[in-house]
């Protein structure tokens, strides 16, 4: 069993102050499968009331809205998760997986994750590749799954700032660079081609000293997740070529990127928007105690401690009586 303490900074800053922000995230890791959030906050500055609710995937979305004038938006979510270790996927499923697999399709709900979505289409590009790449209904579905990943960890230069969060897929492909988010984005397509169920995870990935990741390890990180018989959804990560576990924690699922994103909002004001993300993830053997406090970078310091201040209180209803005698 494995434990893993997490803290997601985001901070937007504009040119000039707008008059109001709202604002949705999506950071609170997901309790299923393997994992199980055990704490989760989420702290805001200029401070506000937070609302939750769980979107239609099942995961847990934070919003809220700021009023005031503003020239900065600080969130800053922290988290414990306990993740049990899963065992090895095999390397290949029974002969008659390809049966299998339409008749699970057959029995469940699964369209959303068969067609093409916002980012993840069948474009002339990603046809070609399929092609190049042979991606057909051979052997077996896990066989084709194992071998594609591989591949698109060779295919593409991992480059960070190559292209976009609104990027399309034909950019990393034809570059053939990119980041984790377009690594799943090719993937997901290339597999829901061939009448796989694949949707994109958004989440963490844990860094030890001995691992060797290509992904940036101080951000959020982005894999894929594939529908297989006797398996259910099994994760992969062709950014590293992995099998995502154990070390990937969950915050996130959908079709693409436009479900998951750790942020969505809108601002009211004409200004440019500059965004700054920090991620730090640290894992342990044992449950850390609950009322343990991270430590703060000392470039994060100003901005955690101001995220985390207690919200002003407002008066009191005796000073709200008091206020209304004086006025009359």
């Amino acid at each position: 069993m494995n434990f893993y303490s997490i803290r997601h900074l985001t901070r937007f800053r504009y040119s000039k102050p707008v008059s109001e922000s709202i604002m949705e995230t999506r950071m609170h890791p997901r309790s299923d499968h393997n994992q199980h959030c055990l704490s989760f906050s989420l702290s805001v500055s200029p401070r506000c009331r937070v609302f939750s609710y769980q979107d239609h995937y099942g995961n847990q979305v934070q919003h809220f809205d700021i009023p005031g004038e503003h020239q900065q938006l600080v969130i800053v979510a922290e988290s414990l998760v306990e993740q049990h270790i899963e065992m090895n996927v095999p390397a290949f499923l029974s002969p008659d997986a390809w049966s299998a697999l339409d008749a699970m399709i057959h029995e469940g709900d699964y369209d959303e994750m068969l067609h093409p979505s916002t980012f993840a289409t069948y474009t002339p590009a990603l046809l070609d590749l399929a092609k190049s790449l042979n991606v057909v209904r051979r052997d077996d579905p896990l066989m084709v799954v194992h071998e594609l990943n591989k591949q698109l960890y060779e295919y593409f230069d991992y480059s960070p700032s190559s292209t976009r969060v609104d990027s399309p897929i034909d950019e990393a492909i034809v570059s053939r660079q990119g980041v984790c988010q377009d690594f799943a984005h090719t993937m997901i397509a290339l597999l829901r081609h061939i009448g796989i169920p694949a949707r994109y995870v958004s989440g963490y990935l844990y860094r030890g000293n001995g691992d060797h990741d290509r992904s940036t390890p101080d951000a959020s990180h982005a894999w894929v997740e594939v529908l297989l018989p006797h398996l259910n959804w099994v994760g992969i990560d062709p950014t590293n070529d992995l099998i995502a576990y154990n070390r990937h924690i969950r915050t996130a699922v959908g079709r693409d990127y436009a479900d998951v994103s750790p942020t969505q909002g809108v601002f009211r004001g004409k200004t440019e928007s500059e965004l700054y993300v920090a991620v730090k993830v640290e894992g342990s053997m044992e449950p850390p105690p609950l009322d343990r406090k991270l430590p703060i970078p000392e470039d994060w310091s100003v901005l955690v401690e101001r995220a985390q201040q207690p919200p002003d209180m407002g008066p009191s209803i005796l000073e709200i009586q008091q206020m209304q005698q004086q006025q009359q």
